[in-house]
């Protein structure tokens, strides 16, 4: 879905995962060309390329993709302001083309995609980190330059930091916030000092930051959101665009970093070019007309009874199904808890109660997904059953704060099955909100101190209708007026970012390591700024405790038990109402793409495709093409 598609992004550009190693955080005191935050990095230092990768793929061809929503106005991507163009550098931006966008803007580490949280030297040749763990030290490559021609600097690097903590999008300046300042120190070597020690992963957070030219932007305003293609230092430029309809990328031949281990076999198309679709069912079309090249499928329909006819038979077209190994995060139905109508939480598990999770899996979704109960769905991260062991020791501090629910029963959301019917559901929710202080009117309907029970859920995409009309509908059921509105990508994006709803459609990417995002996704600080991810408004000392502790685990046991204690506790404060969540990746193409063969931990990455000249001439030859 709507949730696949949007944490797959998270997943590729800006999260790294782990895998379940349990060794103490790694320090240094000595430079090195990878880091790991547990462990030691897969690949040594004279590695050649990634083994997901195929070194001999050709260059070449044009990828042409669709991007939902009415336009853009932006090509400013690291400020709030405005609506940037799809294929921009976003720090935890929910993207609709993951693992697809051109790199443009680079950072001083680049991810493995196939290593839970290890990074290598991309602008940095070294990182390095002492044993205090009080600071982390980069050298840049002196071969690194911007597009212009002009050498990345340590100035430039500085600058960076200091200008997107001040004007930039308050993302950064949360994510860093634990970066007390910032120093050169060398020629090429420039320091980041820490607030504290123990925050074992502020060198990859760093590693991640986007670098900027100083130059640059010394002569223009880093406010404007205007079209004003920025200069980067990657491998894609911006060629052309028509705000409302495109965007087009083209490969840099020179490009400084071509030849670094990290780079071989990616970056393999000459054009990537986005095409703006406001109707999907239009979009949809024109995929199936060759218009686009790659869809990622969110539609269990669509999936299901309309990708056929002689294109897909003849293997024109292709299917792939591919493996997710990562967690599948949390969607769900996401309650405004700023709003008094959902400041009490029995009114929030009162809700629950009216989605049928089972109907719709079955009517609209042709049995495709699974229920989501977790925020850290498809992983070990997830919490199950009761808590033990360490988690449990963690949570026995907070048994004044928490519901004792929480330490003896298995959190699962309100379903329907043999047992439990749509309206045995439903009196349960009128039975909880008359508790909560709710009377029902002569008509049936729900009020508080001569108020309404009545809200509305904000959403992006029409397709989304379908979903939420029976959820309506089962409110009215039980008394309460809830009503849709569907809204263009632009505005849904300010109000969701000004807090400006009672309920949205919404769904957080999580990875195998999750660690600072945390704080502005549930942290009590972040509830308050504008622009976090803290849409619920989750204010917890609990919970801003448990975020501190994931953030300073040392081994990794101690970070499952962490985020497994944090998972229990949004659990049971019901700040959502779950979902659903496919453990695959659903992709159609047309069959003139190859890939390699080994899929990493994180997912395909469309970075590694390549443009296939004899599958064209086998399945396509002779028809339009963008070749």
């Amino acid at each position: 879905m709507f949730c696949k598609v949007f944490r797959l992004l998270f997943y590729q550009l800006f999260f790294i995962y782990f895998s379940c190693i349990s060794s103490s955080f790694a320090k240094f005191d000595t430079p090195v060309h990878g880091y790991a935050l547990h462990g030691s990095p897969k690949y040594p230092e004279d590695f050649k390329y990634f083994d997901y990768i195929e070194p001999s793929a050709p260059k070449g061809g044009k990828l042409i993709v669709h991007t939902p929503g009415a336009t853009f106005d932006s090509l400013n991507p690291f400020i709030l302001k405005g609506t940037p163009a799809s294929g921009l550098f976003r720090l935890h931006q929910n993207d609709l083309l993951p693992a697809i966008a051109p790199v443009i803007s680079e950072s001083l580490l680049i991810n493995s995609l196939d290593e839970p949280f290890t990074m290598y030297g991309l602008i940095a040749k070294t990182i390095e980190v002492p044993k205090t763990g009080q600071y982390v030290r980069f050298i840049l490559r002196p071969e690194a330059r911007f597009q212009d021609g002009s050498y990345i600097s340590v100035k430039d690097v500085i600058f960076s930091f200091n200008k997107l903590i001040s004007e930039g999008d308050p993302l950064y300046k949360a994510y860093f916030g634990d970066i007390d300042y910032v120093e050169q120190t060398g020629i090429q070597e420039v320091t980041f000092f820490f607030k504290n020690s123990g925050n074992s992963e502020l060198p990859l957070i760093i590693g991640q930051m986007p670098i900027l030219s100083e130059s640059y932007w010394s002569q223009r305003d880093f406010s404007d959101n205007g079209l004003q293609g920025p200069l980067g230092s990657g491998p894609y430029r911006i060629k052309d665009f028509e705000p409302g309809r495109f965007i087009e990328y083209e490969r840099i031949k020179n490009y400084w970093g071509k030849d670094l281990p990290v780079n071989i076999g990616r970056h393999n198309f000459d054009e990537i070019r986005f095409d703006y679709y406001r109707d999907e069912t239009v979009a949809f079309e024109a995929f199936m007309s060759g218009e686009y090249d790659i869809r990622y499928e969110n539609s269990a329909r669509n999936w299901a009874v309309r990708y056929s006819g002689e294109k897909v038979l003849n293997e024109k077209i292709l299917k792939e199904s591919f493996k997710d190994n990562t967690p599948a995060g949390m969607q769900g139905f996401v309650f405004n808890t700023r709003k008094e109508i959902f400041s009490d939480l029995r009114v929030r598990q009162a809700l629950s109660y009216a989605f049928d999770f089972s109907w719709t899996n079955k009517a609209i979704f042709y049995d495709q997904y699974k229920r989501t109960r977790s925020y850290f769905q498809n992983s070990e991260l997830s919490a199950s059953e009761i808590p033990k062991g360490f988690e449990l020791k963690i949570l026995e501090k907070y048994k004044n704060k928490l519901s004792l629910d929480l330490y003896n029963k298995e959190y699962n959301p309100p379903h329907v099955d043999e047992n439990n019917s749509l309206r045995s559901n439903l009196l349960k929710s009128v039975s909880i909100l008359k508790e909560s202080g709710w009377i029902q009117n002569s008509s049936g309907y729900f009020e508080k101190n001569g108020k309404p029970f009545e809200f509305e859920i904000l959403l992006r995409s029409p397709s989304f209708e379908r979903i939420v009309a029976p959820f309506i509908k089962n409110l009215k059921k039980i008394g309460i007026k809830a009503q849709m509105r569907t809204v263009d990508s632009s505005q849904w994006i300010n109000r969701i970012q000004a807090f400006d709803f009672d309920m949205i459609v919404f769904s957080w990417g999580q990875s195998l390591s999750p660690g600072n995002e945390q704080r502005n996704y549930w942290g009590s600080l972040a509830a308050d700024q504008q622009g976090s991810r803290n849409f619920s408004g989750v204010k917890s000392p609990v919970v801003d405790e448990l975020i501190e502790g994931l953030i300073l685990a040392e081994t990794r046991n101690e970070l499952v038990a962490y985020a497994k204690a944090i998972d229990r506790v949004l659990q049971w404060g019901y700040y959502v109402i779950p979902n659903w969540y496919s453990p695959d990746t659903r992709v159609a193409f047309w069959n003139k793409f190859s890939y390699p063969p080994k899929i990493p931990l994180l997912g395909i990455s469309i970075s590694t495709w390549w443009f296939d000249i004899e599958k064209y001439e086998k399945f396509l030859g002779g028809e339009k093409s963008n070749k």
